[in-house]
C-alpha cells in the first residue's frame, strides 16, 4: 500500500509529522498520513493536534509511554520515534542507559513487534554514538534488528540540506526485513548552493508583524550592555568584556552561553533551554530571539502555531526535528518505496550498523 499511515511516539509539537505529511516525490500515490501519535506534554500534544490533525484531535494520545496500552494503538503501515535524547546528549551527564529517559526507545521497538509496519525513522542527538562507550547505539540497533528490520543509521548534518543550522542528529531509517527495499542516505548535494544562513532564514522575507509566537524577550540592563560588546559569533568568554560584565563562572565554559549569531553562517543549534544565557542572541540588536525567529532555524512555517507559555514554546521548539531535514528524508524513503532513483551517498555510520 504505498499510502503509508505514520503513528509517532515522543512526537514533540510535529517537526518530524510535517515532514512526513508534506513529502512530495512527484507521485501522489505515494505519501504519508499521519495516523496517531503520543507525547506526555500537554501543550505539545496541543501543538501538534492543531497543526497536524486539527480534526482528529483523538488521534494524540497525550500521556506516559510507559502506561500507554501498546498493543491497543490503531494499525500503522510506518513508525516515527524521536525518543527523548536527555541521556545521551553531549551537553549533559551522558547517562545512557542508566538515566531516566535512556531505555525509552525499547518502547518503539515493542511498537514495531507488536504492529510490524513497513519501515521506522527514529532520531536522537549525535552523542548517542558516545554514551556508554558506544554500547548504547550498538545495543539500540541490536534491538532493532532482533524486532525484524534492516537499518540504516546516519549522522546528518541538517545544515547540508538547506537547514539554517548547525544541527547533527542520528536518525535511524529500518525497513521490514521481509521488504525488497533498501535505504540509501540521501545526498546532500542538491542544497550545495542552498543559503542557509541565519540572517536569511530570519529576515527573508521579514517575519509578519501579527506572526504568532514572536513576543520579544525582556533583557536586564546588565544582559543588554553584556551583548553590546560581543560581537556576531562571540560568546561570554571569547568576547572582551570589561570586568563588570564578565561572568564569575567555574569549571565549564560552555561556548553557547550569550554567544551572539553570525548572520553569514548557519545558526548554531537550537537548544530547548534559555536561563543563564543560553537563548539564541541576535547578531547586531541586543537580545535573545524570539520564538518565531527560533521557528524559523527549525524551518516552522510562520503559520505553524505553538501552545503553551512562552517558555514551554522554547522548549517545544528547541526538542524539534528540523521540517526541512525531516522532509528529504521522508521523500528519500518513498523513493524507495516507489522504486524511484534519487543521488544518495555512503552512511557515516555504515560501520557501526554491521554489528
Amino acid at each position: 500500500m504505498p499510502v503509508f499511515r505514520l503513528g509517532e511516539l515522543f512526537c514533540g509539537p510535529g517537526g518530524l509529522a510535517w515532514g512526513a505529511v508534506n513529502a512530495d516525490i512527484g507521485s501522489p500515490q505515494y505519501r504519508i498520513v499521519h495516523q496517531w501519535a503520543n507525547d506526555y506534554d500537554l501543550d505539545t500534544c496541543h501543538t501538534y493536534t492543531r497543526n497536524i490533525c486539527p480534526q482528529n484531535a483523538d488521534s494524540v494520545i497525550c500521556g506516559d509511554v510507559r502506561k500507554l496500552d501498546l498493543q491497543a494503538l490503531p494499525e500503522i503501515d510506518a513508525l516515527a520515534f524521536g525518543f527523548p535524547c536527555n541521556d545521551f546528549s553531549v551537553v549533559g551527564e551522558q547517562k545512557g542507559f542508566e538515566g531516566k529517559f535512556g531505555p525509552l526507545y525499547s518502547y518503539g521497538v515493542q511498537v514495531l513487534t507488536s504492529h510490524r509496519p513497513q519501515w521506522f525513522l527514529a532520531e536522537n542527538v549525535g552523542g548517542l554514538r558516545s554514551a556508554n562507550e558506544g554500547n548504547a547505539f550498538n545495543k539500540i540497533l541490536s534491538d532493532l534488528k532482533a524486532a525484524g528490520y534492516r537499518v540504516y543509521p546516519n549522522l546528518y548534518c541538517f545544515e547540508k540540506y538547506g537547514v539554517p543550522q548547525a544541527r547533527h542528529r542520528v536518525i535511524i531509517v529500518g525497513i521490514r526485513d521481509d521488504l525488497p527495499y533498501e535505504f540509501r542516505v540521501p545526498s546532500f548535494r542538491p542544497y550545495e548552493n542552498a543559503d542557509v544562513t541565519c540572517r536569511t532564514a530570519i529576515e527573508n522575507p521579514p517575519i509578519p508583524v501579527n506572526a504568532p509566537n514572536n513576543e520579544e524577550t525582556k533583557q536586564s540592563a546588565i544582559v543588554i550592555e553584556r551583548l553590546k560588546h560581543i560581537k556576531p559569533g562571540q560568546n561570554a568568554f571569547n568576547a572582551d568584556l570589561p570586568e563588570e560584565l564578565q561572568l564569575n563562572v567555574r569549571g565549564a565554559k560552555i561556548s553557547q552561553i550569550y554567544k551572539r549569531l553570525d548572520p553569514d553562517k548557519p545558526a548554531y543549534t537550537v537548544t530547548g533551554s534559555g536561563g543563564g544565557g543560553t537563548h539564541i542572541y541576535h547578531w547586531s540588536e541586543p537580545r535573545a530571539l524570539t520564538n518565531r525567529e527560533r521557528a524559523r532555524l527549525q524551518t516552522f512555517p510562520d503559520k505553524y502555531v505553538f501552545e503553551g507559555s512562552k517558555e514551554s514554546v522554547r522548549k517545544q521548539i528547541g526538542m524539534a526535528v528540523p521540517c526541512r531535514g525531516a522532509k528529504v528524508i521522508f521523500e528519500a524513503i518513498l523513493k524507495t518505496f516507489a522504486g524511484i532513483e534519487y543521488e544518495s551517498i555512503e552512511s557515516s555510520l555504515k560501520d557501526e550498523a554491521d554489528i
